[in-house]
């Protein structure tokens, strides 16, 4: 049987960080329960000529021109991402039009007019849809070749707690016959249920009382019908449009994080419930490397415990942890999980499986759809500068996207995956970035810093139309 999967592999990310030593110290947080406790050191901030779109266009580029890609040839481009910028374009379009006209000298106008452009949404796991379904798609055919990209920007209220988790950027990966990097395995474990974990909803707003409080700010009181009159008078078309409401859209989203962390829980061992019913599995045996999606670097670790307990008892080693630590005093004993996560034991499981993948997200932050992704290239770049044989090496991707899904799969590692991933130079990339104040920081994610604090040399955010029929519209460009 022809292997598919991944046989490129690109990022973006931007050039500007956090450090989280320094928003601790802001927000009186202590610093050794974000860096020792969650794994975070850094966090990739958008400067204010980014957006998804430009992440996805630079991910796309560099994929193809690294790999010195003909874009003729690709039959689909399809993007998972939860920052979308329009209701109905997708954003796929723009990054896809920005790299044609970045191709245009060397492959002609247009060259990806042929090429399937496509969004895809589900929280955080909506590039690993994108995946599934194209990977689906290659075998239906014969010498198809797909790219999926991951694109987002993690974005939660200042002095929330998901602040400090936040993070943004971009990964790109070519899927083909015959890879160089990853193969993939035709078993899937999928489970879903729809919860409240985490959403971005819109936000309506009364327009009536809203001009009204408005007015009281500015001293002026007014009634109902007064208020009405001055609206409809209104030449801007913003108050005398006729709606009763107006709608927000936030990226920061409504969420409870104790509870997506349980949601989180549940559906991955459902979905890996649902991967062993169709294959047999022996987790600590026949998987040598767990990627996660990953909020902050530390949550694959901390809540992969009682499943890691399950597995030593599946392969009748549990009793070196009872003689370790004792017994539980019930299936629900939290304490007891915790002193679990706490053992060596359970340290030399981190270090052997998971470890590797976690290093890029403690100096990104969370990428929401693309998290999953940079696991792997933290993976292979770490394994590279370590000089690790890990040809043949089978991989176990735990997927999740609030709201709320998971998909459980298996990859194996390509003899040739140091070819493709030499060049990459993740970690030296993230150590030249550039670290912001928290007052720049603050500035833009408010909006009021309008203009880009690093000059760079890639796919930016140049303007957004403002014109009746264009109205909204984004322009990209080198």
């Amino acid at each position: 049987m022809t292997k598919i999967g991944i046989d490129a592999i690109s990022y973006y990310v931007p050039s500007i960080y956090v450090a989280i030593s320094d928003l601790a110290e802001c927000r009186q947080i202590e610093y050794a329960k974000l860096h020792k406790g969650l794994g975070l050191h850094r966090m990739a901030i958008p400067d204010a000529d980014e957006d998804a779109a430009s992440f996805a266009a630079n991910a796309l580029l560099k994929l193809i021109e690294e790999n010195n890609l003909d874009p003729r040839t690709l039959g689909r481009i399809y993007l998972g991402t939860e920052s979308s910028l329009d209701g109905a374009k997708p954003t796929s379009t723009y990054a896809v039009e920005a790299v044609e006209a970045a191709l245009t000298t060397k492959y002609g106008e247009r060259c990806l007019k042929n090429c399937d452009v496509l969004d895809m949404t589900f929280a955080c796991i909506g590039a690993v849809d994108a995946m599934h379904n194209s990977l689906d798609w290659i075998k239906a055919g014969k010498g198809r070749k797909a790219i999926v990209i991951a694109s987002d920007l993690a974005k939660y209220e200042l002095g929330s707690t998901g602040e400090y988790t936040q993070g943004a950027g971009a990964v790109s990966l070519l899927l083909c016959e015959n890879p160089s990097i990853v193969s993939i395995s035709d078993t899937w474990g999928v489970a879903s249920q729809s919860v409240g974990d985490f959403f971005k909803p819109r936000r309506k707003f009364d327009k009536l009382e809203t001009f009204k409080n408005t007015a009281a700010l500015l001293g002026t009181k007014l009634t109902s019908d007064e208020a009405q009159n001055l609206m409809e008078k209104d030449t801007s078309s913003f108050w005398s449009d006729g709606q009763a409401d107006f709608e927000i859209f936030k990226e920061e989203p409504v969420f409870d994080g104790p509870y997506s962390n349980e949601c989180y829980q549940d559906r991955i061992s459902e979905a890996l419930e649902h991967f062993k019913n169709q294959k047999p599995l022996n987790v600590l045996k026949d998987w040598h490397h767990l990627l996660f999606h990953l909020p902050y670097a530390y949550q694959g670790r901390r809540m992969i415990v009682a499943n890691w307990v399950s597995w030593l008892k599946d392969n009748q080693s549990i009793q070196d942890l009872y003689d370790d630590i004792g017994q539980p005093a019930s299936e629900q004993d939290s304490e007891w999980l915790r002193n679990v996560s706490k053992t060596t034991k359970y340290q030399e499981f981190i270090t052997q499986k998971i470890e590797r993948g976690e290093r890029a997200s403690s100096d990104i932050g969370n990428m929401y759809t693309a998290s999953i992704f940079m696991a792997l290239l933290s993976l292979l770049n770490s394994a590279y500068e370590d000089d690790s044989n890990i040809s043949g090496n089978k991989i176990g991707f735990f997927s999740y996207g609030s709201g709320s899904k998971s998909k459980v799969f298996e990859g194996t590692i390509e003899r040739n995956w140091k070819i493709k991933i030499k060049d990459s130079n993740l970690f030296e990339y993230l150590n030249k970035r550039k670290a912001i104040s928290i007052e720049a920081y603050e500035q833009l994610h408010n909006g009021s810093q309008k203009s880009a604090i690093v000059k760079k040399d890639v796919v930016k955010l140049l303007s957004i139309e403002n014109t009746s029929n264009l109205k909204g519209y984004r322009f990209y460009s080198l």
